[in-house]
């Protein structure tokens, strides 16, 4: 008899233990945070520190105020000749060329031929794709640049009416005109002169 009262004493007083733990834990669980991100910080302008912002909000101005005819913000087109599509009539220099092709018949092979113009009467084919029916939808992009390597020297040698043929289909060939006049900004210097 005794030994149950033994036992009994000690799960009582175990219980108790465990509640009086259980009570101060929950209350150390909260913790006070304080703000001290902008505690004794004080923004004192140098000079240094003002020229640079004054540079920096001259340079934003100035972009802002620069006076060109690129309207990045100008919609696409899509120029569709049967399953294949073009984004635009008229391209700027530095702007991507993007080719769409969907819904190719499983039997169709063949090539996209982007033909530079050479003169009036001439052209030369600037890229090639390859196209198979076996992958009937997918997206090709391009930018017309110069290059050493290919003799396209100058500006002169990518502007004008290019056309776009499909080559191994009867689909009608289109076209498209890259600017001489208009650049994207910051791409001036890819179109120096490279020969």
């Amino acid at each position: 008899m005794i030994n149950t009262k033994y036992i009994i004493s000690i799960i009582i007083l175990t219980s108790v233990i465990i509640a009086v733990s259980l009570v101060i834990f929950d209350q150390t669980k909260t913790i006070e945070v304080r703000d001290v991100i902008n505690d004794g910080l004080e923004y004192e302008a140098t000079t240094e520190i003002e020229e640079k912002l004054d540079e920096i909000q001259k340079n934003v101005d100035e972009l802002k105020n620069l006076e060109t005819d690129y309207d990045p913000s100008r919609d696409r087109e899509w120029i569709t000749s049967g399953p294949f599509q073009i984004d635009r009539e008229e391209y700027a220099l530095g702007e991507n060329v993007f080719l769409r092709i969907n819904q190719l018949d499983p039997t169709e092979k063949g090539q996209v031929a982007f033909l530079r113009p050479m003169n009036s009467t001439h052209y030369s084919v600037y890229i090639t794709i390859p196209f198979d029916g076996s992958k009937q939808s997918f997206n090709q992009y391009f930018t017309p640049d110069l290059s050493i390597v290919k003799g396209i020297c100058s500006i002169e040698d990518i502007a004008g009416e290019w056309t776009v043929v499909f080559r191994g289909t009867d689909y009608e060939n289109i076209k498209f005109r890259v600017s001489d006049k208009i650049i994207v900004p910051g791409e001036e210097e890819r179109y120096e002169p490279v020969c």
